[in-house]
């Protein structure tokens, strides 16, 4: 706004000029981290991306005075685990995780009921220190088929006794 000459101001209240900035350059995806094309990239240590993943963490809370645990096992490192696995299971139908993705993977591992003893020493050193280790997460997730994620929790919890077909161990 112009001021009027017959009011007095002192230099530093008088109006400054005017800086333009350039116009910017036109942008282009030219940084190695950026996407080219509709889909996420798939393969090793690319992982499961999906919306809203952080939300497994709460649900997985909900859990932790329902787990059925073996001498030597955390409840930290159990819920870090499952959490893994449920969220790549969300990613898989493209959501964020709810209770059901939890519910599949402490099934599939045997920790909301008694497991079977050879589940039991399969899983021991998966799961030890994963609450501290990316990734221990990463592979325990990686260690479950899709096929075996598809499934609904019931099936899952039902089929527990043939453990090594749902978790493909030959």
């Amino acid at each position: 706004m112009t001021q009027p000459d017959h009011v007095p101001i002192t230099e530093s209240e008088k109006v400054r000029p005017l800086f333009s900035l350039p116009a910017p350059e036109p942008w282009t995806p030219t940084r190695p981290a950026e996407l080219r094309g509709p889909a996420q990239p798939e393969g090793p240590r690319l992982g499961s991306p999906g919306p809203d993943q952080g939300y497994a963490l709460t649900l997985a809370a909900r859990f932790a005075d329902e787990l059925v645990l073996a001498a030597g096992e955390h409840a930290a490192d159990v819920l870090a685990g499952a959490t893994a696995v449920a969220m790549r299971r969300a990613s898989l139908f493209g959501r964020a995780p709810v209770v059901y993705d939890l519910e599949h993977a402490l099934s599939l591992w045997g920790f909301l009921d008694e497991a079977p003893e050879d589940l039991v020493a399969f899983r021991g050193p998966l799961f030890r220190g994963a609450a501290e280790d990316y990734w221990a997460r990463r592979a325990i997730a990686a260690r479950v088929p899709e096929a075996t994620l598809r499934l609904p929790p019931g099936q899952v919890a039902d089929r527990l006794e043939d453990w090594r077909e749902l978790l493909g161990v030959g």
